[in-house]
């Protein structure tokens, strides 16, 4: 369980700056939109988009990019995200010899629930107290 349970103050740090730039990606567009009357088809600049929008389009552009590296970083750790929204993450493991999904969402203190590969959120289950946890690297 400690080789599993190790990874969670990082993916806690990692995911928590990740959603306070996907909030900070969402309180931009809707500036954008007040802005704007209506969100645009894209955030590309365009050279009859007035100054502050300009700045506004770079400023989104920038943010989602570091969103995307951001989440790359989880996934670099051996991680699959599941749901950006919420900060769920899953990686393989194993539980009494068998592979598994191990599941963490973020705000969780210990990697507490697993499910079978084939299974998502709805089927996790508490892991056992007694068995052995190893997760599994890239």
């Amino acid at each position: 369980m400690d080789e599993a349970n190790a990874l969670v103050p990082t993916l806690h740090r990692l995911v928590s700056r990740q959603m306070r730039l996907q909030a900070e990606v969402a309180e931009e567009l809707e500036a954008l939109h007040k802005r704007l009357g209506r969100l645009p088809r894209d955030i590309t600049p365009h050279v009859d988009d007035p100054g502050d929008v300009i700045d506004r389009k770079e400023k989104i552009a920038e943010l989602i990019q570091s969103v995307e590296d951001g989440w790359a970083e989880v996934s670099a750790l051996g991680c699959v995200v599941k749901d950006p929204r919420v900060g769920l993450v899953d990686f393989y493991g194993r539980v009494d010899g068998q592979l598994v999904c191990l599941c963490w969402k973020f705000g969780e203190e210990a990697i507490l629930h697993y499910h079978g590969l084939d299974e998502g959120f709805a089927g996790r289950k508490p892991l056992p107290a007694a068995a052995p946890l190893h997760r599994l690297f890239n």
